[in-house]
């Protein structure tokens, strides 16, 4: 597996050292639909996605003068409100520019991110713009440097990965830890502190890392 070069860039959603999770400071408060809804005591509208979910906090390190974080990269941790913001947006996970390319969106799965038998293609990872697509496939560990290619027209949003609260004899608490990711529409979506957004990707082929290279390369004139 290829060791990220800490001298270069790194991708923007990557975690930096200093950037700490916040208190939990969480409460579950009765609803009008009959359910706890989970909620931070001091609440900020900036706390929740677009479509309502509570979101982890993290702390954020100072910003260099190219408007990156600092701070050294935790390669395999990525900061909860960047990967929202690039996920959300469909921003480069590298640059945070508009990720789209005259070819569609460019998804990248590593080895262990195919689930075998499993009809649609939910990913974690924001998509990267065709300017960074070398970057990514050398910077990011788990697709060690040889990514599977999801060139997709679309990918809308499916849900979150993070973790369910309850009550319990201490007060709130997990009642189960980061598993598959779970869908906007399941019931315990009121109840969930998130981490990272998912979308399913729809109307997409798959290629191999060369073959999109190539298909963005212009023709010789």
């Amino acid at each position: 597996m290829p060791t990220p070069d800490t001298s270069g860039p790194v991708p923007f959603i990557t975690q930096r050292e200093g950037e700490d999770a916040a208190p939990d400071n969480l409460t579950l408060l009765p609803h009008i639909d009959g359910r706890l809804h989970l909620h931070y005591l001091d609440e900020d509208p900036r706390d929740r996605d677009l479509r309502g979910v509570l979101w982890a906090r993290c702390s954020f390190n100072p910003l260099d003068a190219r408007g990156q974080p600092t701070g050294r990269p935790q390669w395999k941790l990525m900061h909860p409100y960047r990967q929202l913001m690039c996920m959300q947006a469909l921003r480069c996970q590298i640059c945070a520019q508009p990720a789209r390319s005259p070819l569609g969106l460019i998804f990248l799965a590593g080895p262990h991110d195919e689930k075998p038998g499993v009809a649609q293609v939910l990913t974690n990872q924001p998509p990267v713009c065709a300017r960074h697509v070398r970057t990514a496939a050398q910077l990011c560990p788990h697709l060690q440097g040889d990514p599977t290619v999801h060139l997709a027209q679309s990918a809308p949003l499916y849900g979150v990965v993070g973790t369910l609260y309850g009550l319990g004899a201490d007060g709130v608490q997990p009642v189960a830890q980061p598993g598959p990711p779970l869908p906007y529409s399941h019931p315990d979506i009121t109840s969930f502190l998130a981490s990272q957004q998912v979308r399913r990707l729809h109307s997409f082929r798959t290629l191999d890392l060369d073959q999109l290279l190539q298909e963005l390369t212009p023709p010789a004139v």
